[in-house]
């Protein structure tokens, strides 16, 4: 009986940190930068009528005749982002990543990452680095939910939409910056971004 007993008290104490552990490999260091409980956390640049809707932060109107932008306070160097959008068929909108100024965020000051289907010249395109890195073929983002996934380490910067790797990187124009997401025109729906330190 005293041994059934000291069987199942260690039985209790292992469990937890064994499902601790578990837990912990599964998180594998990603956090939650921008949903619609961290909206925010989020400093806003421009007119766009951001908001939180049906789980998601969104934008469709703008208020001005320039882009607007969502920036977070911190700044990231090496890291890895995950960011589940939908945008409809007309949105231009994008991820800009190692921005210098947070309070001027254009396509010449950071990397901007496209999210925009009927760009007049579609070589920097949906899932093009814009001046930098050009797509091709350019996928289609409207109308869905999709997962990009951009990898910015050292010189090195990775995009991947859907799972499909769309552009790629090598330039140190820009090394560190706050992370910004753009709402130029049309809809867009952030409902997870999320940030890994590499």
């Amino acid at each position: 009986m005293k041994r059934f007993i000291a069987a199942a008290i260690s039985a209790l104490v292992i469990l937890p940190a064994i499902d601790f552990r578990a837990a912990a490999q599964n998180d594998q260091g990603w956090r939650v930068m921008l949903d619609a409980s961290k909206f925010g956390e989020w400093s806003k640049l421009g007119e766009s009528n951001w908001r939180v809707e049906d789980g998601a932060v969104v934008a469709d109107k703008t208020g001005g005749p320039t882009p607007s932008f969502l920036v977070s306070k911190d700044k990231y160097k090496d890291f890895a982002l995950r960011v589940e959008f939908w945008s409809s068929d007309d949105a231009n909108s994008g991820v800009f990543i190692r921005c210098s100024d947070p309070k001027v965020i254009l396509d010449r000051n950071c990397y901007e990452v496209n999210i925009f289907d009927r760009r007049p010249d579609p070589s920097y395109g949906t899932g093009g680095i814009v001046h930098f890195a050009e797509v091709n073929p350019m996928p289609k983002a409207g109308g869905k939910w999709n997962t990009m996934e951009i990898t910015a380490q050292g010189r090195q910067i990775t995009v991947m939409l859907n799972g499909q790797k769309t552009s790629e990187l090598r330039n140190t124009l820009f090394a560190e910056g706050p992370i910004a997401v753009q709402h130029g025109a049309g809809v867009i729906k952030f409902r997870k971004i999320e940030v890994r330190p590499l």
